[in-house]
C-alpha cells in the first residue's frame, strides 16, 4: 500500500516516512501545497496524510480540490490546530478523519489501518486466484489450505497483483507502489521479489499463477499462458 505524506516539518516528515516503512508502507513525502496536489492526482495512493498548514496551498484547499475532481484516496488531516471548527472545516472539506499533533505514532498507525479497511477497495472478502487466498485482515496467505509465509514486502508485492488480479502491472508501477518514487537500490528489486514469491506461490504446485508479460510487466491469474 502507498502512501502520500504532506508534511512541511521534514524533520517529523523523514520521522513518518520510516514509522510508515516500519509497517511495510510505501510513501512518498512532500512539503508544500501544490506538489502534495500534483502527486496525489498523478499517483494512485491508497492514503494521503495531509497537514493543514502548507505552505504554496494549505491542505483545506489541496483536501477540496482533489474531492472537486472525483479522487476519492482517503484523507487524514494533520495539523497543530486543535479548535473544533477547524477539525469542522477539515470533514467538510473532505477529509475523512482528522488527528491533532502531537500525537502518539501508535495512535496514528491504528487511524490509518481503520481508514484503509473502510476504502472501498479494502473491505474486499478474501481475495482468490485458483486455490490461492489472501485475507487482508489477518494477512494470511494459503493455497490449497497451506499456510504460506510471506515477508512484509512478499505480502505487500502479493497483495497488489492479486487486487489487480488478470491486469498487466507494469515494472515502474509495481516499484513505485511497493517501494516508493524515491527509491534508489537494486535496479532490479521488483525481479528478485517475483522470483521470492514464485518460490513461495508457485513452486511444487501443478498450475502457475503468476506470469511474465515479457517488455511489459507481470500478472497474477489462474488461466495458463497461451
Amino acid at each position: 500500500m502507498r502512501i502520500l505524506v504532506a508534511e512541511d516539518d521534514k524533520g517529523l516528515a523523514v520521522f513518518l516516512k520510516k514509522a510508515l516503512k516500519e509497517e511495510q508502507y510505501s510513501v512518498d513525502i512532500c512539503h508544500d501545497g501544490e506538489e502534495a496536489l500534483f502527486l496525489a492526482e498523478s499517483n494512485p495512493y491508497d492514503l494521503v496524510i495531509l497537514d493543514i498548514m502548507l505552505p504554496l496551498k494549505n491542505g483545506f484547499a489541496v483536501c477540496r480540490q482533489l474531492r472537486d475532481q472525483g479522487i476519492a484516496v482517503p484523507i487524514l488531516m494533520l495539523t497543530a490546530r486543535s479548535q473544533v471548527k477547524d477539525r469542522v472545516r477539515g470533514l467538510e472539506e473532505g477529509a475523512d478523519d482528522y488527528l491533532s499533533k502531537p500525537f502518539a505514532i501508535q495512535e496514528l498507525m491504528a487511524r490509518i489501518r481503520a481508514l484503509l479497511r473502510r476504502n472501498q477497495d479494502y473491505k474486499d472478502k478474501v481475495l482468490k486466484v485458483g486455490d490461492l487466498q489472501l485475507d487482508p485482515a489477518s494477512r494470511k496467505v494459503t493455497r490449497e489450505g497451506r499456510s504460506i509465509a510471506l515477508t512484509g514486502k512478499e505480502y505487500a508485492l502479493l497483495e497488489y497483483l492479486m487486487r489487480n488480479r488478470g491486469k498487466v502491472l507494469p515494472h515502474t508501477a509495481i516499484l513505485e507502489h511497493i517501494w516508493d518514487m524515491n527509491y534508489d537500490g537494486l535496479s532490479n528489486i521488483v525481479n528478485v521479489y517475483i522470483n521470492y514469491l514464485r518460490e513461495k506461490v508457485d513452486k511444487g504446485f501443478p498450475c502457475r499463477y503468476i506470469h511474465t508479460v515479457r517488455g511489459v510487466g507481470y500478472k497474477i491469474d489462474e488461466i495458463p499462458e497461451d
